[in-house]
């Protein structure tokens, strides 16, 4: 019972995520109306859970190396602060970065242990941070170019590419569902991986790991999050930088989709590895992040008309400011939950050699 206590934070950062960036894969298709919410609902559920059970693992190492929790009290405490940043900025409408909250909290719980942040495992992630919105615009802008320039071609009739419209909203959100969930279950059980408080289950012949039932319950409650709370960021992302048609939407799914999968295909990686290139950082991204990307490439093939400078800053401002948040906010937790609650966040021993370091240190300058 003291374990689902202590994952409940997981859980509720998963239904955060589900409320707020798994509505970005079918936010802009909801917002005109080309499929229904409970529809794209039902769709992203079932495929964010597979995701994050075939395919979870592949961003999970980047995030132990920026800083691997090894107590589950402190896992709690570093989920349950980011968790609170996103719920608190979906509150405000904003399509916040789950990802970026989860590498904030973890920052404020090296602070607090007294442990050395990776910097390069830092600046890694910080970097797609800048990347994947980038790329996102530049693939929804080519792609719509070549989109306009095939109807032109094949000139095919409004009532027919309607209905191939709606059916690749759907075909194409079940694979960006599926690769969020590839991608972003890290976030919300990652910093519980290090301290996985189930054994290994054999049923019917199929041996499941304690770290595969944290990714399950993790997908579970990013399911809970979309049916419950994401419709309103769904009208937010798909309507508020720039108005978006029915094609145009389409596009912005597509071009998301394959962003989230490149970041977290560790298939595409053992390729590329293969043929002697440069691998993409397996890094969960934010989808909120690459969802706007993708809309604003859309803009700015329309010649930047239309685009809402004004959202978009408002969004961005978002960006800069979870990681801070979601950091302080762990750090003072963790103070309050081990001071005040009497629970152990840091492994003793780790507690023991940061005061010895710290008073060679001081008797070193005396």
């Amino acid at each position: 019972m003291l374990i689902l206590l202590f994952l409940s934070s997981g859980l509720f950062l998963g239904w955060s995520l589900g409320a707020n960036d798994a509505s970005n894969i079918f936010g802009t298709a909801v917002s005109t109306r080309m499929v229904k919410f409970y529809t794209a609902a039902i769709v992203a559920s079932i495929f964010v859970v597979l995701g994050a059970i075939v395919s979870g693992a592949g961003t999970t190492h980047t995030l132990g190396k920026l800083g691997a929790v090894d107590m589950i009290a402190g896992a709690f405490m570093v989920a349950l602060a980011a968790a609170v940043t996103v719920f608190w900025m979906t509150k405000l409408s904003l399509p916040v970065s789950t990802s970026q909250a989860i590498v904030g909290a973890i920052v404020g719980w090296n602070i607090f242990a007294g442990k050395t942040t990776d910097m390069h495992a830092l600046t890694k992630i910080a970097s797609t941070w800048v990347m994947s919105p980038i790329l996102a615009a530049a693939f929804s802008f080519v792609f719509y170019l070549l989109f306009k320039k095939i109807l032109e071609v094949w000139k095919i009739h409004i009532f027919r590419l309607d209905a191939y419209t709606r059916i690749g909203l759907i075909v194409i959100g079940a694979f960006g569902a599926y690769s969020l969930g590839a991608n972003n279950i890290g976030n919300v059980m990652g910093v519980f991986v290090s301290v996985a408080p189930f054994q290994s289950l054999d049923l019917m012949g199929l041996n499941i790991s304690g770290v595969s039932q944290l990714f399950l319950l993790g997908g579970l409650a990013i399911a809970v999050g979309i049916f419950t709370y994401s419709k309103r960021v769904m009208l937010t992302v798909g309507e508020g930088v720039v108005k978006l048609t029915p094609q145009s939407a389409l596009i912005v799914v597509l071009s998301q989709s394959i962003i989230l999968f490149l970041f977290a295909s560790k298939g595409l990686e053992a390729w590329l590895l293969g043929h002697n290139l440069p691998t993409i950082p397996l890094v969960p991204v934010s989808s909120s992040q690459v969802v706007v990307g993708s809309v604003l490439g859309i803009g700015l093939a329309h010649g930047g008309r239309g685009i809402r400078f004004r959202v978009l800053g408002k969004i961005a401002s978002g960006w800069v400011t979870t990681p801070v948040i979601a950091a302080v906010i762990s750090f003072i937790s963790l103070f309050f939950l081990q001071n005040v609650f009497d629970q152990q966040v840091v492994k003793p021993s780790d507690l023991i050699g940061n005061h010895k370091a710290v008073n060679l240190e001081t008797a070193h300058h005396g």
